[in-house]
């Protein structure tokens, strides 16, 4: 699978994301530019689809809120996001 879109560590994935909000609801698309394209329902009003987003990230990682950290990307569709202590193998989010 081509891991460009993430970076691992022992217990820290950094992914590289893509995001489209104001979607009828969360997905994921696929790849996209070297990084992972996921849609949100929430509209990027106010910080919200950040804030959807990360959530969602936090379920299909199965770890809780606090171990999802944006490091870059506040305001653009490209985003930086570090998963810490998830067993969750990113090559299985595309299938």
């Amino acid at each position: 699978m081509n891991a460009s879109w993430y970076t691992q560590t022992e217990d820290v994935i950094v992914l590289k994301i893509y995001v489209q909000p104001g979607a009828k609801h969360n997905e994921i698309v696929g790849l996209y530019n070297n990084a992972l394209k996921i849609r949100v329902a929430t509209p990027a009003i106010d910080g919200r689809a950040n804030v959807a987003l990360l959530k969602y990230i936090a379920e299909l990682f199965e770890v809780s809120r606090r171990e999802i950290i944006l490091k870059r990307g506040d305001t653009s569709r490209y985003k930086s996001i570090e998963v810490r202590n998830s067993r969750v193998n990113p090559d299985h989010l595309l299938k």
